[in-house]
Order: C-alpha cells, then sequence, then structure tokens
C-alpha cells in the first residue's frame, strides 16, 4: 500500500505525476476558455470605431452596456445544472462539449454582428450558457485531483490560467485588429483553439484518478487519501438544505461575489477606461490592458506557495490563511481604486500603475475563497462552485449595467470616480462578510447521512492535523 507504516502517512511521490499532467491540462483549458469570455470585451472597441478594412457598426452606450452584460444572462441559468451534470456524468465530458460548443459559437460572432446588436447579445447568452460549465466542472475535478496539501499551488495555478488567457488575448489583440483579419479574426482564432482543446481533453482528461491511463498506484492512493472526497461521490445526494442553512456557505458567497464584481468591472471596463480616460490608441490600449492580468498570473505562482507553506508548517490555520489572503486580495485593491478614481490622462503612468496592483493584486483571493469550496465540502465542490458563481455571476449582469447607467460621458474622470468607488465599497463589506462568516473545515454533510456527523468530523479534523497543520480550537478564530 502507499503509505509510510511508521508515520501513518500517504507518501508523497517523489516525481511530477499525473495530476500534474491533468493540472496542466486544465490549465490550457481555463485560458482557451477565457478566451472565448474576454474577446467581445476587446474588439467592442474596433467593432464601434471607424478603422480601415474592418466593418464598423454604430452602437451607444447603452447597447455596448448589454452586449458586454448578456454573456452573464447565460452564464448564471447554466451554473448549478452544469454542476449537477458533472456529478452525473463526469466533469471531463461536460467540459470538453462545452468549450467545443462555445468555439462554434465564436465562428458565428462577424456573421451575427452584420444583423445588429441583439443578434451580438444572443450569441453572447449562449455562450454564456455553455460557459457556465467550466468552474463547477474544474471543481469537481480539483475536488477529485488535488490533495489538500498542494490544494493552494494547484487549484491557484490551474484558475491563473484565466488570467493568462485575458493577457494573451488582449495583448494579442492589437496586432490581430490591425492585420488583414481585422476584429473578426479574434472570434475565428477563439473558436479554432477550443475546439482543438476539446479534443485534447477528451483523449488526455480523466474524471478522477483511478480512471487515468497514466497513473502510479502510490500516487493514485496518495490522491485518494488525501482529497476527502468519497470515490462514490456521484451517487450522494446534494445536501441543499444543509448548504443553504451554513454561516460559513454564505461567508464564501459574499467573497465570491465581491471578487466578480471587482473582476468582471474592471475586465468589461478597462479598455474604454484607457481609450476614453487615458487617451491610449487601440494597440496600445490592448498591450496595457493585458498587463493587469499577466501580473495577476505571475502573483498566483507567488501567493500560493506561500499559503500553502504557512499551512504545512502549521505557522496559521486552514482558516486563518483563507481569511488572511482573500483580505489581501480584496482590500489592497479597494485601495488602489479609490486612488485610481483621482487619476487624469496627464497621469497615464499612476493610473497604470494602481490598474496593474488593483487586477494583479486579486490573485491572493485564489488562496482564499476559490479552494474554500473544498474545505468546506470535497463531496459536493462542484455543485456548491455551480451555486456560489451563479449566484455572483448575477453581479457580473448588473455591474456593465450600473456603469452604462453612470457614464453618460465615457471622457469624464468624475464619473469613473463613482465607478471605482462603488467596485471599492462591494470589496469592502463582501470581504467583511467572509472575515466574519468564513470557515474552512470539512462540514459535517460533505458526508452521507449514515455517517454520524459527529464522528465525520473528528476524522476529518484529524486527517487534517496529520497532512496539513494542527488543528484545535483556534481553528474558529480569525
Amino acid at each position: 500500500m502507499g503509505f509510510d507504516s511508521n508515520a501513518d502517512k500517504p507518501i508523497k511521490p517523489s516525481r511530477v505525476g499525473a495530476r500534474h499532467g491533468q493540472a496542466i491540462l486544465l490549465f490550457v483549458g481555463m485560458m482557451i476558455n477565457y478566451f472565448q469570455r474576454v474577446n467581445i470585451s476587446a474588439a467592442i472597441v474596433p467593432m464601434t470605431q471607424l478603422t480601415a478594412g474592418a466593418p464598423y457598426y454604430d452602437w451607444d452606450l447603452a447597447e455596448k452596456s448589454l452586449i458586454l452584460s448578456s454573456f452573464f444572462w447565460g452564464y448564471v441559468l447554466s451554473q448549478v445544472p452544469s454542476g449537477l451534470l458533472a456529478k452525473r456524468f463526469g466533469a471531463k465530458y461536460v467540459i470538453s462539449l462545452a468549450t467545443a460548443a462555445g468555439g462554434i459559437l465564436c465562428f458565428f460572432h462577424p456573421l451575427a454582428a452584420e444583423g445588429g446588436w441583439i443578434n451580438i447579445c444572443v450569441l453572447r447568452v449562449l455562450t454564456g450558457l455553455v460557459q457556465g460549465s467550466v468552474y463547477p466542472c474544474v471543481h469537481t475535478l480539483l475536488s477529485k485531483w488535488v490533495p489538500r496539501t498542494e490544494r493552494g499551488f494547484l487549484t491557484t495555478g490551474i484558475y491563473s490560467g484565466a488570467q493568462f488567457g485575458t493577457a494573451v488575448i488582449l495583448v494579442s489583440s492589437g496586432d490581430i485588429f490591425e492585420s488583414s483579419m481585422g476584429w473578426p479574426g479574434l472570434f475565428y482564432i477563439s473558436g479554432g483553439l477550443s475546439l482543438a482543446w476539446a479534443l485534447l481533453f477528451l483523449w488526455q482528461g480523466a474524471n478522477e484518478p483511478a480512471t487515468s491511463r497514466n497513473i502510479s498506484k502510490i500516487e493514485r492512493e496518495y490522491i485518494e487519501s488525501l482529497t476527502g472526497s468519497n470515490n462514490s461521490g456521484q451517487s450522494l445526494p446534494v445536501p441543499w438544505m444543509s448548504i443553504f442553512s451554513s454561516s460559513a456557505f454564505y461567508g464564501l458567497l459574499a467573497a465570491h461575489c465581491g471578487f466578480t464584481w471587482g473582476f468582471y468591472t474592471l475586465l468589461t471596463e478597462m479598455p474604454t477606461y484607457m481609450s476614453k480616460v487615458l487617451k491610449l490608441n487601440v494597440k496600445s490600449n490592448a498591450l496595457l490592458s493585458s498587463l493587469p492580468y499577466f501580473a495577476m498570473g505571475v502573483l498566483c505562482f507567488v501567493v500560493s506557495p506561500i499559503s500553502d507553506l504557512l499551512i504545512n508548517r502549521g505557522s496559521i490555520t486552514v482558516t486563518t490563511a483563507r481569511k488572511l489572503f482573500n483580505s489581501i486580495g480584496q482590500w489592497v485593491p479597494m485601495g488602489c481604486l479609490i486612488g485610481l478614481g483621482y487619476m487624469t490622462a496627464d497621469e497615464k503612468t499612476g493610473a497604470i500603475v494602481l490598474l496593474t496592483l488593483a487586477v494583479g493584486i486579486n490573485a491572493a483571493c485564489f488562496c482564499g475563497y476559490l479552494v474554500n469550496h473544498m474545505d468546506l465540502s470535497p463531496n459536493f465542490a462542484g455543485p456548491m462552485m455551480g451555486v456560489t458563481n451563479g449566484l455572483a455571476g448575477v453581479t457580473s449582469i448588473v455591474a456593465p449595467l450600473v456603469v452604462g447607467a453612470i457614464l453618460t460621458d465615457e471622457e469624464d474622470p468624475t464619473q469613473w470616480r463613482i465607478v471605482f468607488f462603488i467596485t471599492g465599497g462591494i470589496y469592502l463589506l463582501c470581504n467583511a462578510l467572509f472575515v466574519l462568516l468564513g470557515k474552512a473545515t470539512v462540514q459535517p454533510w460533505n458526508d452521507p447521512p449514515s455517517v454520524s456527523s459527529t464522528t465525520t468530523l473528528r476524522n476529518n479534523l484529524h486527517v487534517d492535523s496529520r497532512t496539513i497543520a494542527p488543528i484545535d480550537s483556534k481553528e474558529d478564530r480569525f
């Protein structure tokens, strides 16, 4: 067996293993799925400006805001069903099919734009519907593949693909727009890469270690002993009543909503802010818009090892680590946005620095709320992610509409100041709720009703004390 008889601990494989291969595949998958999300945010500027060799559409501010928010109308609706489908049929198949479908939809965007902005909105709703499966599916896969001792690093590394994907498409969009393809090329490239990854993951991906073709027995036993996820988890009914009566769940939900509001406000509006307020041209806009997401992607690989190290050494409890890093990831950007509200076109460098920090330091949240679903319930991390991501997705709909209502003049810095102050206030409130209500211990409802809640919780805490860090009464403190 893959256990150290002296220490009664699972033996950690000494080399890079199948779990790292799965992590790389999912990292690339996150990048490409974010191509589908971000392409419209980058393309909306040249689509509505008269440029040589590319179609131009005279859409007003309200219409552009509806286009940018319509993705999330479908995104919200499919979150919970996607989590349940992943649990029932296997996340590998659901995410592969969804990515391929989203890729096909990308090809139709240029044609739809010719028929008017409403057609684009319809395509964005459909794209949101298929994209709604990504986070529940990835969380379902992570709950099976990531040992709790590596939870911060591998989870954050995989999800950093979203930031690198955002950065890559923004930094490359300027060259694509100026090429013979024009802005339609951004959608064609996104679609082609999506189809290629879907086929690759169907071939090389695996729902869990037990079904992987490229895993050793030692690594499989190591992963299975440290995930906390029941191998028969697909047959367990989701304990919705217990989840919705859990204060820790509501703390997690608040943190997720705060992150989503801030992240997507900046994601959808940053190209416009740089163009209208900072007076940057399309190519410079694309390059500088990508910088915060490169910074966030890099910082993911800085903060996650620190978080795991502090936990595994017993320096701080898991709960303290989650709250500490989430606070860094939301309250530091809050301060940056307040400062950004007072910047003008004459202070381009300072504004870009604050924007980069506001987005980049969000990376710390990935060691906060994002892994907390697996802390609370490894067996139901996917469905829980579906719920929190779906409800948080409502803020993704509301945020661009709020911005559209505030910005009657996109070139007025005082109106942008209101946008940044509202975003900062949401960061403040939502993270405060996570600090007050959040936990990072496995909840009794993670296991079947036939298992005693008291016994389950005690066993989970005992495992944590041997494999992560000493856990005692301090776990309930900040």
